[in-house]
């Protein structure tokens, strides 16, 4: 069993693809483990305003088709920052 004493975040990110210069964010997850035992979980599709190459929809799943209405990552930060 795990013993915390402040509460511990996972982030998972997904993009379109590897390189940190260029590529962007199409799915972030945040899972926020508190002292207590209790969790939340967060999960967001990002617009990252550029195609997803097939390559990669081949990996994570995500298309250009689910990406396409929703938020951009300038949208969603504050709301990640202040509710993850």
């Amino acid at each position: 069993m795990l013993h915390i004493t402040k509460p511990l975040a996972f982030i998972d990110l997904e993009t379109t693809g590897v390189n940190i210069g260029s590529d962007r964010i199409v799915e972030i997850a945040i899972v926020k483990i508190l002292p207590d035992g209790s969790k939340s979980v967060k999960r967001k599709i990002i617009n990252p305003e550029m195609e997803i190459p097939k390559a990669v929809i081949d990996v994570h799943g995500i298309t250009n088709e689910m990406v396409k209405d929703a938020p951009t990552f300038a949208q969603v930060a504050r709301e990640l920052e202040t509710n993850a």
